[in-house]
């Protein structure tokens, strides 16, 4: 018999597979196959590190920061301290017992002290040194719980002088200074005054122009020589020079006197809005002119330290009428007399510090019911 092969393996039919073959083994004294290493590359050179760059930079940032500081504190603290001091208190103690919030009294003296007869000459004042001594500007700051209020007494106003009887109020600042002046609008107002702060001419220009100009907006084209000035009408910017006819021209306006107090209430907050502009901390050369400027220009009362006056100087940023409250003395005429009912209803609110409540009708720009 043929035996039937299988077609897939090539074996016989039911034939048992062969055993798998074993692998061959190495020869018995073979030596193992050597260990293939790879040749070790060397280290590449690398640039030696600056050792302490970072931390010298940042020392360096720090001693810059710190003597930044150190003169921001140190300028205002060296100016402060050498501004001209004046004695404000009565004799006797005769004063309004103390009052919420705080008042300045801001007063502009016609003061030549510092300027030149040349000075004089370019600003239109005439005379030098402190020709009759009077004031142009007299003004009540009020900060506290309400909006900070700048309150415009006119110099011609007729008031009691204690000692002299009756005349206008700027003669108290010329028969006894600033303790005299001081004295008449405590009893007049009601108001207790809490610090004094005075500029003269020539320290008006200087602020002005410490802070690069400051920008006004005459209502009309003004021309008035008696004031050394010729400006146009609209928003521009001026110098200390133009800003300084600019407050004090009266004779060509409608409402003379009272027209000048609303001009200098405009350019007293313009220079504040500038003193605490971003670019007076961040320039040196201006943060140092702006105070020497202060230390130069001002007459402050003893007591009135550096809190003091930045709080004084911040509060002119917000009497712009917009933040807070610029206001004439209520008037009746302009003589002027003030209208009795209208300025005690004024000075009662200032007194209890609710300067909130004060209406539109007690604040006008000219004092005068009604008129703008």
């Amino acid at each position: 018999m043929i035996p039937r092969l299988d077609r897939a393996s090539g074996r016989p039919a039911g034939a048992s597979p062969p055993p798998a073959a074993s692998p061959p083994s190495p020869p018995a004294h073979e030596p193992p196959p050597e260990r293939i290493v790879a040749p070790r590359r060397e280290p590449r050179s690398r640039r030696p590190r600056a050792r302490g760059r970072r931390p010298r930079v940042g020392r360096v940032l720090l001693v810059v920061l710190v003597a930044w500081l150190a003169f921001l504190v140190a300028t205002p603290l060296w100016a402060v301290s050498t501004i001209d001091k004046v004695d404000i208190e009565p004799e006797g103690g005769q004063q309004p017992p103390q009052q919420p919030g705080t008042t300045y009294l801001l007063v502009g003296s016609d003061s030549r002290r510092g300027l030149s007869e040349a000075e004089n000459r370019e600003l239109g004042t005439g005379g030098v040194g402190d020709v009759g001594a009077r004031t142009d500007t007299i003004m009540l700051l009020h900060t506290g719980a309400g909006p900070d209020l700048l309150l415009s007494i006119p110099r011609d106003s007729i008031v009691d002088i204690p000692g002299r009887g009756t005349g206008k109020i700027n003669a108290a600042f010329a028969y006894g200074g600033p303790r005299l002046l001081v004295r008449t609008i405590e009893q007049e107002t009601g108001v207790r005054v809490d610090d004094y702060v005075e500029i003269g001419f020539g320290g008006f220009v200087n602020a002005v122009d410490a802070v690069g100009g400051v920008t006004v907006c005459p209502r009309e084209r003004m021309v008035d020589p008696r004031a050394n000035l010729r400006i146009r009408r609209g928003c521009q910017e001026v110098d200390g020079v133009t800003a300084l006819g600019y407050s004090r021209s009266r004779y060509v306006s409608t409402y003379g006197d009272l027209d000048r107090a609303r001009r200098q209430r405009e350019v007293i907050s313009a220079i504040g809005n500038e003193v605490v502009s971003p670019w007076t901390f961040l320039d040196p050369v201006r943060y140092w002119r702006v105070n020497d400027a202060a230390r130069t220009s001002l007459r402050v009362s003893e007591g009135t330290g550096p809190v003091a006056l930045a709080q004084f100087g911040w509060a002119m940023t917000r009497v712009n009428g917009t933040d807070g409250l610029t206001c004439g003395m209520p008037i009746a005429d302009q003589e002027v007399n003030w209208d009795e009912q209208r300025a005690e209803e004024l000075l009662t609110l200032v007194r209890e510090d609710r300067t909130a409540d004060i209406p539109d009708e007690l604040c006008t720009p000219t004092g005068l019911a009604g008129v703008e």
